[in-house]
This record gives C-alpha cells, structure tokens and sequence, in this order.
C-alpha cells in the first residue's frame, strides 16, 4: 500500500539532540576530550568576565563553534551560523538547545575576538598539550620544529609607500594595479588594511604579503607541542625556534630536527647553549654546513630527520581543511590566536586515535 506524502508533525517529543548523533561518530569522543579542556580552563574564563550585567555567550560554547568552523571547512561565521540553526550535530557539538535561538554572526564574532585578545587560544592549546602529556603521549625529548606561510587578509594594492598619499593618487576605487618598475619594499611601503602583514617570498613563488608560523611538535606521537606566528622575514624562522624551545619546561637534553633553513652558524650555537642537539639537515649547496659529523654519525640524526616530516601534515591539514591557506584575521596577535587555536584543533583530530590505539596496545 502507498503511504501519503504527508508531514504530521507530533505535538510533543521526547527526542534529546543527543539521539540523533551516532554513537561511533568521530566528534562524540572529540566533544569528550574538548570538554575535559574546558572545564580545566574554567578559572581562566571566570577571569575574564564581570559578576554583575547582562549574561553573554559562554565561552565554552564559542570554543565549540570555532572548532567546528575549523573541522568543516567553514568559510565564514554567517556560514557557520546557518549551520547551527538547522544542524542538529552542530546544535549537539556546541551545546545549543533544539529549540534555542543562534546567535548573530557579528554578536559571535565580536565575543570570538574579546576571547582571542585575553590569550585562550594559546592556554587552550597548552591544555591539549597537558591532557596528552598526562595520558603518555607526549615526548620531553624530541622534537621538530619548521615554519609555513600564512598569506594574509590584504591584497596587494593596500601595499603602498609609507609616505605616500592615502588614496593611491586617484582614478577609479577598484582599478587593476600596474606595480611595473615599481621598486616595493618592507622598508618603504606597508600595507594599509594590515599593517603588520610583510611582502614576503618563499621558493620561486611571487611575493605576497604573509605571515610565518612555526610549530614545534613532539616526535612520539607528532602533536603540536608549541606554536606562535612572526612577521614574514628571513630570520623569523630561526627567532621563533628559540623562543619555542625556551617554553619547554625543565633544562635537559633533548633533540631538535630541522630543515636546511635552520642550517647556520648562530641557531646551531644557540641551540647547543640552550642544552639542545641540533638534528638540523645540511646545507652544503656552495657554502660549509654548521653541523659537521659530531652529530651527523649518531643514528638519531637520521630518525629525527625522518620523523620531521610528520611536522608537514599539520601544515597541510590547517591549509587544506581549515581554511587558513589565506588567514580571515589581521593583525599579529589575532592570526597568532587563529593560528594556535587551528593547531590545538589538529592536535584535536588525532587525539581520539591516539587514545584509541594505546587503549587496544
């Protein structure tokens, strides 16, 4: 018999957000782990908001949403607010009622901000980093570190001298820009929409106006254990090596791999002061390379070597599915805070697996 094409909808239900999620879908035991991080962060939020005046979003919840956003590609935060008005896993994730309203992208954007500003993203980073550290996944003795580019949310016609007139001199708003014989620089130009954003070329790739950011990851289970992002120059790589290696907890021997980049004199002894071996890959293309066979003959430089590849899936995974091949921040401290909150999301993914495999072992 042919049923109707009818849609009766019951007058009451007994239905809960969780019944319509799967029990072996892969955010249930990422939605456990994300909340064994926020209720350790619960001080530092109490921290940030005042006892008295009117309620505002929950900063767990907007956590929840941004790693959303992040896991699936979303572009924008009206893109991810459509999602949680008829997504029920995404209602479910981020702990928004059936029958609750969203809220406005710019409301969310606006606590998003307030949230990246105090520095979340890099405790909740370093809470990932504790709940895998307490759970044995985490190395204190080898590590990887390399940098990306990160294209910045300008477009080269905001890149103009610095002592030049604000409105480019004339002509129509959005005129295609002729920069031929033009000589631009860091030194005399900047960019008007960001101005901490730098001209910057890597490979035989065109110069774009860009940020770095680094990441220092562990080598028994390849999980980000430190990020940060720099002013694009040709040393930024090397500074913010250093200064990863000094948030490390304790003084003792520990490794440190690298690519030829990293290859020179100066970060070679720095290293070597700070307690640390540089595992670091030669450069000997028409130049002596710092590191000679005092560490090149140990068969733990070519593991390390090995293993700092690893490094390039975090980099891929942010770029290809979180969106941040082109970062939708500006300014230096709110990409670092994108930045370090993509990588405790990479962290995230892997996590679940991780724990998976050492629970079977």
């Amino acid at each position: 018999m042919r049923g109707a094409d009818i849609t009766q909808e019951a007058l009451f239900t007994t239905a809960k957000l969780d019944d319509f999620v799967p029990d072996g879908h892969p955010l249930r035991a990422i939605r456990a782990l994300t909340d064994q991080v926020l209720r350790r962060m619960s001080g530092l939020f109490s921290a940030l908001y005042a006892d008295t005046g009117r309620h505002s979003i929950a900063p767990e919840k907007l956590l929840r949403a941004q790693l959303l956003q992040l896991f699936y590609s979303l572009r924008s935060e009206r893109m991810l607010m459509e999602q949680l008005r008829y997504n029920l896993l995404f209602r479910w994730f981020v702990g928004i009622a059936l029958d609750e309203a969203v809220w406005d992208h710019s409301v969310f954007s606006k606590n998003r901000d307030r949230l990246n500003d105090a520095s979340v993203a890099a405790e909740f980073l370093q809470e990932i980093v504790r709940l895998a550290t307490q759970r044995g996944l985490m190395s204190d003795e080898h590590f990887s570190v390399d940098g990306t580019l990160l294209q910045a949310w300008a477009s080269q016609k905001s890149f103009r001298p610095k002592d030049g007139p604000p409105d480019g001199g004339g002509g129509p708003r959005n005129a295609a820009p002729d920069f031929k014989g033009q000589k631009r620089k860091n030194d005399t130009h900047a960019s008007t929409t960001d101005p901490d954003a730098r001209l910057f070329r890597k490979g035989n790739t065109g110069a774009q106006l860009s940020y770095q950011g680094h990441v220092l990851m562990e080598h028994r289970s390849g999980l980000v254990r430190g990020a940060c992002v720099s002013r694009a120059t040709g040393h930024g790589e090397r500074e913010s090596a250093l200064k990863l290696l000094k948030q490390l907890e304790g003084r003792r021997r520990r490794t440190l791999a690298a690519d030829k980049a990293y290859d020179t004199a100066d970060f070679v002894a720095a290293c070597r002061e700070a307690g640390v071996t540089p595992h670091v890959a030669q450069n000997t293309s028409g130049r002596r390379s710092a590191i000679d066979g005092r560490t090149t003959r140990h068969v733990g430089y070519a593991l390390s070597l090995k293993t700092r590849a690893w490094i390039e899936t975090h980099f891929g995974w942010i770029k290809a599915m979180a969106g941040m091949r082109q970062v939708k921040q500006r300014g230096l401290a709110r990409v670092e805070a994108l930045f370090q909150f993509a990588m405790a999301a990479s962290n995230l993914v892997r996590l679940p697996k991780l724990l998976a495999a050492g629970a079977v072992a």
